[in-house]
């Protein structure tokens, strides 16, 4: 199943390392990360997931929720969870999908038979609280993901959403925004964007990133 941006991500019941959840009914009002990794006790996974809960603060300020997935069985994720705690100095605060079955696996799109026919590969979907998919990208199983840039897309997203208003690359919290070619009425200009802008050309209008 090809999933792409602006589809409803598909609900599920999984069994998890904190019981069985219904992700629509999980995920309630919240955005959501939700994030393949190969497989337990393997070092990448290890420190993506050590990331991952000390990044909790982070996510709890964005009303985000993050949720990892493998085909390893309750049990292992239990396990593993201690190794993770223990090497990585964190308290995982957030649940592992046992997809034994591998049936959120293949709802997803996780596995990549030229990377592997059995595991997932690392595959992070970006969810907003109208349980749309906002973000998708897929790593390969040797690189670890960079999460400083999840949190940004997510600051991107939220920003967004609540004005008319697009980023550039690179853009970070509080840079300068872009507007977009949609708005040409001056005097619409002048109420959504009361800071001003800078256009280097017709088409590229720089504003101070509006009050959140």
């Amino acid at each position: 199943m090809t999933l792409r941006l602006g589809d409803t991500a598909p609900d599920f019941e999984q069994q998890s390392s904190i019981g069985p959840i219904k992700f629509h009914e999980w995920a309630g009002n919240s955005w959501v990360v939700l994030f393949s990794h190969p497989a337990d006790f393997t070092p990448v996974c290890t420190t993506e997931l050590g990331l991952t809960a000390k990044l909790k603060p982070e996510f709890d300020k964005r009303n985000v929720k993050a949720i990892a997935l493998s085909v390893d069985p309750v049990e292992s994720h239990t396990s593993w969870i201690k190794d993770i705690e223990e090497t990585q100095k964190t308290v995982v605060g957030f649940p592992i999908i046992a997809d034994a079955d591998k049936k959120v696996a293949n709802l997803y799109d996780m596995i990549h038979p030229e990377q592997s026919a059995t595991a997932t590969v690392r595959t992070l979907f970006v969810i907003d609280p109208n349980k749309k998919i906002r973000l998708s990208i897929t790593y390969p199983m040797s690189t670890g993901r960079n999460f400083d840039e999840v949190l940004r897309v997510i600051d991107a997203l939220q920003l967004t959403d609540s004005h008319t208003v697009a980023t550039p690359g690179n853009w970070k919290d509080g840079d300068d925004v872009i507007i977009p070619l949609t708005v040409q009425d001056p005097e619409v200009i002048k109420q959504k964007y009361p800071k001003g802008f800078k256009a280097e050309r017709p088409y590229l209008r720089v504003t101070p990133q509006p009050n959140k």
